[in-house]
């Protein structure tokens, strides 16, 4: 399982910390937002121009765009959810002139809506836009890589993959959110690092353990996002090649996630699984 070169100047915020995780060809830093939510400042390296993916809470993005001396110009937003574009006015009120990117017409500030498979740069970070209608019908995901860069590339997903899970399927069906999972982003390189757009990490893996008994992957992840949730730490990144080891609906071709929803089409395993974790009692432990 991979692990990251996280920088330990970790920011406190009344429980969640924030972190920065460091590449040669960019800079991602996580900022706690709401109660579980993230926020993503990406910089790119070579310019330091950056971009604010959900910038929920524009107080703290004012500050992390300050403290790291970059230029921001562009909000990345993944879907029209308040907890997602509610800070979109007030971000480009306090940084006029910003870029407000969306797929959707409910997005707030929305200045470009993007079509499927866009392409634009963030200094010298080409960011390739994905739809994966589902959780909403107008929900992007934002897939970020570097020209003849040997790092591995980024996704940000919002709330249609998290670690360990998906996003609830509000305005979609299963046959969308299988398409998103396995076909869109299932095809990336594995070594995609996963940031998504909530701390949920614990409790998918909960339902994962409910799903795979059996599965000593999920058991040892589970252990170590709890150590890191008791500090305060994020969970994310993770990456694709992890979550086809212990996320169930990244899972549903594999005969011991079907056997548990008594299924044999992958389609159909995703919405016994969804149907099932939207009423699953996470245990306490």
């Amino acid at each position: 399982m991979a692990t990251f070169q996280v920088t330990a100047a970790l920011l406190h915020s009344a429980v969640r910390k924030s972190s920065l995780v460091e590449q040669a060809n960019m800079k991602i830093e996580l900022l706690p937002a709401l109660s579980d939510n993230y926020m993503y400042l990406l910089i790119d390296t070579d310019t330091r121009e950056a971009a604010i993916v959900d910038p929920v809470e524009p107080i703290k993005v004012v500050e992390a765009v300050r403290k790291h001396g970059v230029k921001l110009t562009t909000v990345l937003t993944t879907h029209h959810h308040w907890d997602h574009a509610g800070g979109n006015e007030k971000m480009v009120k306090l940084m006029p002139n910003l870029k407000v990117y969306g797929a959707d017409d409910r997005v707030d500030a929305i200045t470009k809506k993007i079509p499927d498979s866009h392409s634009f740069k963030i200094g010298s970070l080409h960011i390739k836009c994905f739809h994966t209608p589902c959780h909403t019908t107008g929900h992007v995901c934002y897939y970020v890589t570097k020209e003849n860069s040997t790092e591995p590339p980024a996704v940000f997903t919002g709330d249609t993959l998290f670690v360990a899970g998906c996003g609830k399927f509000f305005e979609g069906t299963a046959e969308q959110m299988y398409r998103a999972l396995i076909e869109i982003l299932g095809s990336l390189p594995p070594e995609t690092r996963v940031y998504c757009g909530h701390e949920y990490t614990v409790s998918n893996l909960k339902f994962a353990r409910h799903v795979e008994p059996d599965n000593e992957v999920i058991r040892k992840k589970l252990a170590w996002a709890k150590e890191k949730c008791d500090n305060g730490e994020p969970t994310i990144p993770s990456t694709l090649a992890d979550e086809l080891t212990f996320n169930p609906f990244m899972r549903v071709k594999e005969k011991s996630v079907q056997d548990h929803v008594k299924q044999t089409s992958p389609v159909e395993t995703m919405r016994s699984l969804r149907k099932e974790k939207d009423s699953f009692r996470v245990p306490k432990e």
